[in-house]
Protein backbone atom coordinates (compact mmCIF):
# COMPACT_ATOMS: atom_id res chain seq x y z
CA UNK A 1 0.00 0.00 0.00
CA UNK A 2 0.82 3.43 -0.65
CA UNK A 3 0.16 7.06 1.00
CA UNK A 4 1.68 10.27 -0.34
CA UNK A 5 1.18 13.95 1.00
CA UNK A 6 2.54 17.22 -0.49
CA UNK A 7 3.24 20.20 1.70
CA UNK A 8 3.93 23.80 0.71
CA UNK A 9 6.19 26.36 2.55
CA UNK A 10 7.43 30.36 1.66
CA UNK A 11 11.07 28.75 3.25
CA UNK A 12 14.41 28.19 1.60
CA UNK A 13 14.96 24.08 0.95
CA UNK A 14 17.81 24.36 3.60
CA UNK A 15 16.13 25.89 6.15
CA UNK A 16 13.00 23.60 5.93
CA UNK A 17 15.32 20.46 5.98
CA UNK A 18 17.57 21.87 8.69
CA UNK A 19 14.13 21.76 10.82
CA UNK A 20 13.65 18.05 10.07
CA UNK A 21 17.21 17.38 11.26
CA UNK A 22 16.58 19.06 14.59
CA UNK A 23 16.01 16.70 17.54
CA UNK A 24 12.26 18.42 18.48
CA UNK A 25 10.89 18.17 14.73
CA UNK A 26 9.98 14.55 15.73
CA UNK A 27 7.46 16.13 18.94
CA UNK A 28 6.41 19.05 16.69
CA UNK A 29 5.47 16.14 14.27
CA UNK A 30 3.75 14.13 16.23
CA UNK A 31 -0.27 14.63 16.54
CA UNK A 32 -1.20 16.93 18.84
CA UNK A 33 -4.13 14.11 20.30
CA UNK A 34 -1.03 11.49 20.07
CA UNK A 35 0.30 10.50 23.62
CA UNK A 36 3.90 9.41 22.36
CA UNK A 37 6.80 8.62 24.74
CA UNK A 38 10.48 8.94 23.01
CA UNK A 39 12.59 6.70 25.02
CA UNK A 40 15.82 7.13 22.87
CA UNK A 41 16.19 9.36 19.53
CA UNK A 42 19.91 10.48 17.79
CA UNK A 43 21.17 13.80 16.88
CA UNK A 44 21.04 13.30 13.30
CA UNK A 45 19.22 11.81 10.64
CA UNK A 46 21.84 10.21 9.14
CA UNK A 47 22.32 6.51 7.94
CA UNK A 48 21.79 4.17 10.83
CA UNK A 49 20.36 7.10 13.13
CA UNK A 50 17.17 5.90 15.16
CA UNK A 51 14.22 7.37 16.90
CA UNK A 52 12.97 5.37 19.66
CA UNK A 53 9.30 5.63 20.85
CA UNK A 54 6.65 4.31 22.22
CA UNK A 55 2.79 5.16 21.82
CA UNK A 56 -0.56 3.95 23.39
CA UNK A 57 -2.36 0.86 21.16
CA UNK A 58 -5.56 0.36 23.27
CA UNK A 59 -4.59 -1.08 26.70
CA UNK A 60 -1.26 -1.95 26.10
CA UNK A 61 1.99 0.29 24.90
CA UNK A 62 3.73 -0.46 21.52
CA UNK A 63 6.98 0.08 20.69
CA UNK A 64 8.35 2.04 17.08
CA UNK A 65 11.92 1.94 16.24
CA UNK A 66 12.49 3.93 13.44
CA UNK A 67 15.80 3.82 11.77
CA UNK A 68 17.20 6.20 8.54
CA UNK A 69 18.90 5.72 5.37
CA UNK A 70 19.18 7.78 1.90
CA UNK A 71 20.72 10.70 3.89
CA UNK A 72 21.13 13.49 1.14
CA UNK A 73 20.85 16.78 2.66
CA UNK A 74 18.99 19.19 1.89
CA UNK A 75 17.11 16.56 -0.64
CA UNK A 76 15.69 13.39 0.93
CA UNK A 77 15.81 11.51 4.08
CA UNK A 78 14.41 8.19 4.41
CA UNK A 79 12.89 5.64 7.73
CA UNK A 80 12.28 2.39 7.88
CA UNK A 81 10.36 0.69 10.49
CA UNK A 82 12.49 -1.58 12.24
CA UNK A 83 9.94 -2.86 14.94
CA UNK A 84 5.96 -1.63 15.22
CA UNK A 85 2.49 -2.19 14.61
CA UNK A 86 3.39 -2.21 10.57
CA UNK A 87 4.23 -5.52 8.77
CA UNK A 88 6.67 -2.90 7.02
CA UNK A 89 6.70 0.62 6.84
CA UNK A 90 9.43 2.57 4.34
CA UNK A 91 8.82 6.63 4.34
CA UNK A 92 10.50 8.42 1.95
CA UNK A 93 10.93 12.60 2.53
CA UNK A 94 12.20 14.68 -0.56
CA UNK A 95 12.76 17.95 -0.45
CA UNK A 96 12.12 20.61 -3.76
CA UNK A 97 12.57 24.13 -4.28
CA UNK A 98 10.81 26.34 -7.40
CA UNK A 99 9.86 29.89 -7.51
CA UNK A 100 10.40 30.53 -4.16
CA UNK A 101 8.34 27.60 -2.57
CA UNK A 102 9.42 24.18 -0.97
CA UNK A 103 7.62 21.75 -1.07
CA UNK A 104 7.99 17.97 1.08
CA UNK A 105 6.86 15.29 -0.32
CA UNK A 106 5.87 12.58 1.81
CA UNK A 107 5.75 8.84 0.53
CA UNK A 108 5.23 5.77 2.57
CA UNK A 109 4.74 2.31 1.52
CA UNK A 110 3.70 0.10 4.13
CA UNK A 111 1.94 -3.43 4.70
CA UNK A 112 -0.61 -4.28 7.07
CA UNK A 113 -0.30 -7.32 9.44
CA UNK A 114 -2.50 -10.18 9.34
CA UNK A 115 -2.33 -10.47 5.27
CA UNK A 116 -5.75 -10.09 3.72
CA UNK A 117 -7.33 -9.93 6.96
CA UNK A 118 -5.49 -7.04 7.82
CA UNK A 119 -5.53 -5.34 4.59
CA UNK A 120 -9.57 -5.91 4.66
CA UNK A 121 -10.36 -4.49 7.89
CA UNK A 122 -7.56 -2.28 8.59
CA UNK A 123 -6.72 -0.41 5.00
CA UNK A 124 -9.54 2.36 5.04
CA UNK A 125 -8.80 3.22 8.95
CA UNK A 126 -5.43 3.13 8.75
CA UNK A 127 -5.69 5.89 5.53
CA UNK A 128 -7.58 7.89 7.14
CA UNK A 129 -5.41 7.97 10.29
CA UNK A 130 -2.75 9.14 7.99
CA UNK A 131 -4.36 11.39 6.48
CA UNK A 132 -5.34 12.65 9.93
CA UNK A 133 -1.75 12.82 10.96
CA UNK A 134 -0.29 14.25 7.60
CA UNK A 135 -2.95 17.12 8.00
CA UNK A 136 -1.32 17.90 11.11
CA UNK A 137 2.23 17.70 10.19
CA UNK A 138 1.70 19.97 7.49
CA UNK A 139 0.26 22.23 9.71
CA UNK A 140 3.04 22.47 12.69
CA UNK A 141 5.60 22.42 10.00
CA UNK A 142 4.23 25.98 8.22
CA UNK A 143 3.29 27.22 11.54
CA UNK A 144 6.62 26.92 13.20
CA UNK A 145 8.69 28.00 10.28
CA UNK A 146 6.36 31.30 9.81
CA UNK A 147 7.21 32.05 13.49
CA UNK A 148 11.19 31.07 13.58
CA UNK A 149 10.64 33.49 10.49
CA UNK A 150 9.78 36.35 12.53
CA UNK A 151 12.70 36.74 14.54
CA UNK A 152 15.34 35.41 12.23
CA UNK A 153 17.40 38.36 12.23
CA UNK A 154 18.37 38.06 15.81
CA UNK A 155 20.91 35.62 17.07
CA UNK A 156 20.03 32.24 18.12
CA UNK A 157 19.43 31.84 22.31
CA UNK A 158 20.42 29.94 24.84
CA UNK A 159 18.18 28.88 26.60
CA UNK A 160 17.09 27.31 29.85
CA UNK A 161 13.68 25.65 31.18
CA UNK A 162 12.38 24.16 34.14
CA UNK A 163 9.17 22.03 34.28
CA UNK A 164 10.13 21.09 30.95
CA UNK A 165 8.80 17.18 30.75
CA UNK A 166 4.80 19.10 31.51
CA UNK A 167 2.10 19.52 29.00
CA UNK A 168 3.45 22.81 27.98
CA UNK A 169 7.52 22.55 28.83
CA UNK A 170 7.42 19.19 26.44
CA UNK A 171 6.57 21.12 23.28
CA UNK A 172 8.17 24.45 24.09
CA UNK A 173 11.43 23.08 24.23
CA UNK A 174 11.09 20.58 20.93
CA UNK A 175 9.62 23.94 19.20
CA UNK A 176 12.57 26.38 20.62
CA UNK A 177 14.87 23.72 19.47
CA UNK A 178 13.83 23.18 16.12
CA UNK A 179 14.23 27.19 15.91
CA UNK A 180 17.61 26.28 16.53
CA UNK A 181 18.11 27.58 19.89
CA UNK A 182 20.70 25.74 22.25
CA UNK A 183 17.89 24.17 25.08
CA UNK A 184 19.37 23.20 28.66
CA UNK A 185 16.75 21.78 31.11
CA UNK A 186 16.79 21.72 34.52
CA UNK A 187 15.59 18.70 36.41
CA UNK A 188 15.73 17.47 39.78
CA UNK A 189 16.38 13.94 38.67
CA UNK A 190 20.08 12.61 38.15
CA UNK A 191 21.02 14.04 34.45
CA UNK A 192 21.38 11.81 31.49
CA UNK A 193 24.61 11.41 29.94
CA UNK A 194 25.00 13.36 26.79
CA UNK A 195 21.94 15.57 27.65
CA UNK A 196 21.56 19.30 27.93
CA UNK A 197 20.38 18.79 31.68
CA UNK A 198 21.41 20.63 34.55
CA UNK A 199 20.67 19.30 38.00
CA UNK A 200 18.55 21.09 41.08
CA UNK A 201 16.59 20.73 44.18
CA UNK A 202 14.08 23.62 44.79
CA UNK A 203 12.86 21.31 48.39
CA UNK A 204 16.67 21.70 49.38
CA UNK A 205 17.34 24.92 47.85
CA UNK A 206 20.06 23.71 46.08
CA UNK A 207 21.33 24.96 42.14
CA UNK A 208 24.58 25.04 40.70
CA UNK A 209 24.83 28.96 40.09
CA UNK A 210 28.30 28.05 37.89
CA UNK A 211 26.38 25.83 35.21
CA UNK A 212 23.79 28.25 34.72
CA UNK A 213 25.78 31.64 34.33
CA UNK A 214 25.63 32.68 30.39
CA UNK A 215 21.96 31.22 29.36
CA UNK A 216 19.92 34.35 27.16
CA UNK A 217 16.53 33.33 28.60
CA UNK A 218 15.47 31.33 31.66
CA UNK A 219 11.89 30.35 31.32
CA UNK A 220 10.36 28.62 34.57
CA UNK A 221 7.58 26.70 34.31
CA UNK A 222 7.49 24.40 37.35
CA UNK A 223 5.31 23.93 40.47
CA UNK A 224 2.50 21.75 41.78
CA UNK A 225 -0.32 21.20 39.77
CA UNK A 226 -2.78 23.56 40.78
CA UNK A 227 -5.79 21.50 39.19
CA UNK A 228 -4.30 17.66 39.29
CA UNK A 229 -5.63 16.56 42.51
CA UNK A 230 -8.42 17.37 45.48
CA UNK A 231 -7.51 19.96 47.27
CA UNK A 232 -6.62 19.34 51.20
CA UNK A 233 -4.71 21.19 53.49
CA UNK A 234 -1.42 19.75 52.54
CA UNK A 235 -2.28 20.10 48.89
CA UNK A 236 -2.92 23.48 49.27
CA UNK A 237 0.61 24.13 51.40
CA UNK A 238 2.12 21.72 48.39
CA UNK A 239 1.06 24.49 45.50
CA UNK A 240 2.45 27.43 47.32
CA UNK A 241 5.62 26.15 48.70
CA UNK A 242 6.16 24.40 45.08
CA UNK A 243 5.80 27.83 43.88
CA UNK A 244 7.52 29.91 46.48
CA UNK A 245 10.50 27.67 47.35
CA UNK A 246 11.62 27.11 43.25
CA UNK A 247 10.96 30.53 41.71
CA UNK A 248 12.82 32.30 44.78
CA UNK A 249 16.18 30.09 44.69
CA UNK A 250 15.79 30.87 40.97
CA UNK A 251 15.52 34.74 40.92
CA UNK A 252 17.44 34.88 43.99
CA UNK A 253 20.43 32.86 42.04
CA UNK A 254 19.90 34.12 38.43
CA UNK A 255 20.20 37.74 40.38
CA UNK A 256 23.97 37.16 41.61
CA UNK A 257 25.17 35.68 38.53
CA UNK A 258 28.29 37.39 36.90
CA UNK A 259 26.48 36.57 33.41
CA UNK A 260 22.59 37.46 34.18
CA UNK A 261 20.15 36.30 31.57
CA UNK A 262 18.56 38.89 29.42
CA UNK A 263 15.06 37.87 30.65
CA UNK A 264 13.44 35.17 33.51
CA UNK A 265 9.79 34.12 32.29
CA UNK A 266 7.77 32.90 35.04
CA UNK A 267 4.59 31.03 34.66
CA UNK A 268 1.58 32.52 36.23
CA UNK A 269 -1.93 32.27 36.33
CA UNK A 270 -5.46 33.96 35.42
CA UNK A 271 -5.97 32.93 38.66
CA UNK A 272 -4.84 36.48 39.91
CA UNK A 273 -8.23 37.67 38.71
CA UNK A 274 -10.55 35.41 40.94
CA UNK A 275 -13.94 34.73 40.30
CA UNK A 276 -15.44 38.22 38.49
CA UNK A 277 -18.39 37.10 36.67
CA UNK A 278 -18.89 38.89 33.10
CA UNK A 279 -16.61 42.04 34.11
CA UNK A 280 -13.87 42.16 31.19
CA UNK A 281 -10.48 41.90 32.62
CA UNK A 282 -6.93 42.80 30.84
CA UNK A 283 -3.51 43.12 33.02
CA UNK A 284 -3.84 46.49 34.53
CA UNK A 285 -7.40 44.65 36.22
CA UNK A 286 -6.71 44.81 40.32
CA UNK A 287 -6.54 41.26 41.79
CA UNK A 288 -9.02 39.20 43.10
CA UNK A 289 -9.74 37.09 45.94
CA UNK A 290 -9.55 33.75 47.30
CA UNK A 291 -6.28 30.69 47.67
CA UNK A 292 -6.01 31.03 43.99
CA UNK A 293 -5.41 34.92 44.11
CA UNK A 294 -3.01 34.67 46.71
CA UNK A 295 -1.32 32.07 45.35
CA UNK A 296 -0.19 34.01 41.79
CA UNK A 297 0.27 37.37 43.79
CA UNK A 298 2.70 35.74 46.19
CA UNK A 299 4.23 33.19 42.81
CA UNK A 300 4.37 36.46 41.12
CA UNK A 301 6.38 38.56 44.00
CA UNK A 302 8.80 35.58 44.46
CA UNK A 303 10.84 36.63 41.12
CA UNK A 304 11.31 40.11 42.66
CA UNK A 305 15.46 39.28 43.26
CA UNK A 306 15.35 39.15 39.70
CA UNK A 307 13.71 42.35 39.17
CA UNK A 308 15.88 44.19 41.57
CA UNK A 309 19.36 42.68 39.69
CA UNK A 310 17.91 44.06 36.33
CA UNK A 311 16.59 41.22 34.86
CA UNK A 312 13.43 41.55 32.42
CA UNK A 313 10.82 39.57 34.26
CA UNK A 314 7.66 38.29 32.92
CA UNK A 315 4.61 36.85 34.56
CA UNK A 316 2.79 34.06 32.02
CA UNK A 317 -0.59 34.81 33.19
CA UNK A 318 -1.68 31.35 31.58
CA UNK A 319 -5.46 30.64 31.29
CA UNK A 320 -7.04 27.02 30.10
CA UNK A 321 -4.68 25.97 27.53
CA UNK A 322 -6.39 23.27 25.44
CA UNK A 323 -4.39 19.86 24.66
CA UNK A 324 -6.05 16.34 23.85
CA UNK A 325 -3.40 14.90 25.76
CA UNK A 326 -3.56 16.63 28.84
CA UNK A 327 -4.94 19.61 31.18
CA UNK A 328 -8.87 20.35 31.07
CA UNK A 329 -9.56 19.35 27.65
CA UNK A 330 -7.86 15.97 27.70
CA UNK A 331 -9.78 15.00 31.12
CA UNK A 332 -13.06 16.18 28.94
CA UNK A 333 -12.75 13.58 26.54
CA UNK A 334 -13.55 10.42 27.60
CA UNK A 335 -16.83 11.21 29.26
CA UNK A 336 -17.84 12.89 26.22
CA UNK A 337 -16.58 10.48 23.25
CA UNK A 338 -19.23 8.05 25.51
CA UNK A 339 -22.09 10.65 25.48
CA UNK A 340 -21.55 12.07 28.52
CA UNK A 341 -21.16 15.83 27.72
CA UNK A 342 -22.50 18.86 28.87
CA UNK A 343 -22.69 22.31 30.33
CA UNK A 344 -21.65 22.26 34.08
CA UNK A 345 -23.83 24.28 36.74
CA UNK A 346 -25.51 26.98 34.62
CA UNK A 347 -23.12 27.25 31.99
CA UNK A 348 -22.80 30.94 32.11
CA UNK A 349 -19.42 31.31 33.65
CA UNK A 350 -16.52 32.53 31.51
CA UNK A 351 -13.65 30.27 30.00
CA UNK A 352 -10.76 31.95 28.74
CA UNK A 353 -8.97 29.17 26.62
CA UNK A 354 -5.68 29.32 24.11
CA UNK A 355 -4.61 27.12 22.01
CA UNK A 356 -1.67 24.78 22.57
CA UNK A 357 0.45 26.37 19.84
CA UNK A 358 -0.50 30.13 20.73
CA UNK A 359 1.13 29.32 24.39
CA UNK A 360 3.80 28.50 22.28
CA UNK A 361 4.44 31.01 19.93
CA UNK A 362 3.74 33.66 22.48
CA UNK A 363 6.24 32.50 24.96
CA UNK A 364 8.28 32.50 21.91
CA UNK A 365 7.35 35.94 21.14
CA UNK A 366 7.90 37.83 24.17
CA UNK A 367 11.03 35.70 24.81
CA UNK A 368 12.14 37.47 21.40
CA UNK A 369 10.66 40.48 22.03
CA UNK A 370 13.56 42.88 24.00
CA UNK A 371 10.47 45.57 24.81
CA UNK A 372 8.10 42.94 26.85
CA UNK A 373 8.24 42.83 30.63
CA UNK A 374 5.89 42.39 33.39
CA UNK A 375 2.50 40.79 33.07
CA UNK A 376 0.64 38.95 29.78
CA UNK A 377 -2.44 37.41 30.06
CA UNK A 378 -1.87 34.23 27.60
CA UNK A 379 -5.91 33.59 26.72
CA UNK A 380 -7.21 33.79 23.19
CA UNK A 381 -9.01 37.25 22.23
CA UNK A 382 -12.30 35.36 22.36
CA UNK A 383 -13.17 33.60 25.33
CA UNK A 384 -16.61 31.33 25.75
CA UNK A 385 -18.87 31.02 28.38
CA UNK A 386 -18.70 27.22 29.73
CA UNK A 387 -22.13 26.40 27.77
CA UNK A 388 -20.99 27.80 24.71
CA UNK A 389 -17.58 25.86 25.04
CA UNK A 390 -19.90 22.50 25.89
CA UNK A 391 -22.09 23.01 22.79
CA UNK A 392 -18.61 23.86 20.52
CA UNK A 393 -16.87 20.85 21.77
CA UNK A 394 -19.87 18.34 21.33
CA UNK A 395 -19.90 19.87 17.85
CA UNK A 396 -16.89 18.98 17.19
CA UNK A 397 -16.72 15.38 18.64
CA UNK A 398 -19.78 14.34 17.50
CA UNK A 399 -21.57 13.78 20.33
CA UNK A 400 -24.65 15.03 22.24
CA UNK A 401 -23.99 18.00 24.55
CA UNK A 402 -27.60 17.48 26.50
CA UNK A 403 -26.14 16.53 29.72
CA UNK A 404 -26.05 19.04 32.18
CA UNK A 405 -23.52 18.08 35.32
CA UNK A 406 -25.07 19.28 38.59
CA UNK A 407 -22.75 21.05 40.97
CA UNK A 408 -23.01 19.45 44.13
CA UNK A 409 -22.11 16.21 41.89
CA UNK A 410 -18.95 18.25 41.45
CA UNK A 411 -18.77 19.53 44.54
CA UNK A 412 -18.76 15.94 45.98
CA UNK A 413 -16.24 14.26 43.38
CA UNK A 414 -13.88 17.93 43.55
CA UNK A 415 -14.41 19.22 47.12
CA UNK A 416 -13.32 23.06 47.29
CA UNK A 417 -11.28 22.73 43.76
CA UNK A 418 -14.82 22.56 42.07
CA UNK A 419 -15.03 26.16 42.38
CA UNK A 420 -12.45 28.05 40.88
CA UNK A 421 -11.93 25.06 38.66
CA UNK A 422 -15.18 24.65 37.47
CA UNK A 423 -17.76 26.98 38.27
CA UNK A 424 -16.32 30.34 38.53
CA UNK A 425 -14.77 32.09 35.47
CA UNK A 426 -12.92 35.50 34.56
CA UNK A 427 -13.01 36.92 31.24
CA UNK A 428 -9.73 37.77 30.33
CA UNK A 429 -8.19 40.00 27.29
CA UNK A 430 -4.71 39.39 25.94
CA UNK A 431 -4.24 43.08 25.57
CA UNK A 432 -0.82 43.79 26.85
CA UNK A 433 0.21 40.40 24.26
CA UNK A 434 -1.48 42.41 21.13
CA UNK A 435 -0.23 45.62 21.52
CA UNK A 436 3.67 43.68 21.54
CA UNK A 437 2.76 42.68 18.44
CA UNK A 438 1.27 39.10 18.89
CA UNK A 439 -1.12 37.55 16.15
CA UNK A 440 -2.80 34.53 17.30
CA UNK A 441 -2.77 31.76 15.65
CA UNK A 442 -6.31 30.63 17.34
CA UNK A 443 -8.57 33.43 17.59
CA UNK A 444 -11.53 31.11 17.55
CA UNK A 445 -12.68 28.51 19.81
CA UNK A 446 -13.83 25.80 17.01
CA UNK A 447 -10.87 26.05 15.00
CA UNK A 448 -8.71 25.42 18.05
CA UNK A 449 -10.76 22.53 19.03
CA UNK A 450 -10.68 21.39 15.48
CA UNK A 451 -7.08 21.34 15.11
CA UNK A 452 -6.30 19.74 18.58
CA UNK A 453 -8.61 16.76 17.79
CA UNK A 454 -7.39 16.28 14.70
CA UNK A 455 -11.37 16.83 13.51
CA UNK A 456 -11.62 19.64 10.60
CA UNK A 457 -14.19 19.93 8.22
Amino acid sequence: MKFEHQTKISAPQQSVFDWFERRGSFRRLMPPWEVAEEVRADENLKDGAQRVFRFPMGPIKMTWVAEHLGYEPPHKFEDVMKKGPFRSWHHVHRFEHDAGLTTVHDEVEYRLPLGPLGRLFGSRMVRKRLQRMFKARELRLIRDLERHAEFSHLARKRILISGSSGLIGTQLVAFLDTGGHEVWRLVRREVKQGENEIRWDPSNGTIDSAAIEGFDVVIHLGGAGIGDKRWTKKRKALIVESRRASTTLLAETLSNLQSKPDVFIVASAIGYYGDRGDEILSENSPSGEGFLTDTVLAWESYADPARAAGIRVINLRNGIVLSATGGALGRMLLPWKMGGGGRIGNGKQWMSWISMDDEIYAIHHLAMTEETEGAYNLTAPNPARQKVFAKTLGRVLWRPAIAPIPKISMRILFGELAGPLLFEGQNVQPNRLLDSGYKFEHEELEPALRDSLGLWK
